[in-house]
């Protein structure tokens, strides 16, 4: 058969997108787009390079902890300790600027992350042990070690040599936007230019498969929540060097904001696909749901139910396409 009567009998790539197809993969920008003209037609302080600035700013740590956790829920797992990571990288980076150095402080945050990371992944791994309930249980005895960090109380680190990560500004933008920038560089690199995000992809679509074509999954698991928890730690030291203050219930409830906003970007629940600019999309429009409430004066509830449709929708449109798959 010649090479013209095969061209002529392969199949025809198809550029037709479905409604539903478009909805998983660009809601979440049409979402923003549409909420972003109509809080600027509601208030003329939205639209401002300075509000718009802070929402970045403010997102920020979130935005670096979804980067992460994207990694982390592609690969079929779940990490429900971040935000008790982000606590102790938040009360020992705290402790170390105060007793030791502000500089040191800076890189102890990350590092004390990644260890506790690693530690989740390892206990999934080695155990055997669905990620959720691990997660879950670490971020228990998590935050237990922040609290005897601190023995409870807060940690006032006013030090300018720290300070400047989460409160420098470089112009008009602020040192952790640039911080996200290269973190959100980085991740995107990682999931979609490496053999480890192929891999990543690989584990979270079919793990049998993935073993039977010879990658060593449970050391690609290890390492996704080694750089959660890395992520998480990294986040905790901008957050204290921004307001100054180390706490040991910092983070509480962070992971949950995290997961939704992996979530609304259209990350699949059930692993094997998903993309970082995706996430970071979902951290903003919570965000612009938040500014836009605070602008418009209206009751908090009426935004966390709001956010919960949102989420809701999303994953029934997630839900939907995995099964027409």
């Amino acid at each position: 058969m010649s090479d013209t009567q095969l061209s002529a009998q392969a199949p025809r790539p198809s550029f037709k997108i479905s409604p539903g197809d478009f909805a998983r993969e660009y809601g979440v920008l049409t979402i923003i787009v549409v909420l972003m003209i109509a809080l600027a037609l509601i208030s003329d302080s939205f639209l401002t390079a300075r509000n718009l600035l802070n929402i970045i700013n403010q997102s920020a740590p979130l935005a670096i902890i979804a980067c992460a956790l994207t990694l982390v829920i592609i690969g079929g797992g779940f990490d429900l300790s971040t935000g008790a990571i982000f606590g102790v990288a938040s009360v020992s980076a705290g402790w170390v600027a105060v007793q030791i150095d502000p500089y040191m402080a800076i890189l102890v945050g990350p590092l004390v992350g990644l260890v506790l990371g690693a530690i989740n992944g390892c206990i999934i791994t080695g155990f055997g042990v669905h990620s959720f309930l691990v997660t879950l249980a670490t971020s228990l005895v998590y935050r237990g070690i922040a609290i005897l960090i601190t023995g409870g109380a807060l940690i006032p680190v006013r030090i300018e040599q720290f300070s400047w990560l989460g409160r420098g500004r470089i112009g008009m933008v602020h040192v952790a936007v640039f911080v996200l920038l290269i973190v959100m560089i980085i991740f995107m690199v990682l999931l979609n230019r490496t053999t480890f995000g192929r891999r990543v992809f690989a584990v979270g679509g079919n793990e049998e498969a993935a073993i039977l074509s010879g990658i060593r999954t449970n050391l690609i698991k290890i390492m996704t929540f080694t750089l959660s928890g890395m992520a998480a730690g990294l986040a905790g030291v901008i957050a204290v060097s921004r307001i100054s203050m180390a706490s040991p219930q910092a983070g509480t409830g962070m992971e949950f904001e995290a997961i939704a906003a992996v979530i609304l970007g259209g990350t699949s629940i059930m692993g094997g696909a998903g993309a970082i600019w995706r996430s970071i999309a979902g951290v903003l429009l919570m965000a612009l749901i938040g500014n836009g409430f605070n602008i418009l004066n209206i009751n908090p509830f009426f935004k966390d139910l709001t956010t919960g449709v949102i989420i809701v929708v999303a994953v029934a449109l997630a839900a939907s396409g995995r099964k027409r798959r």
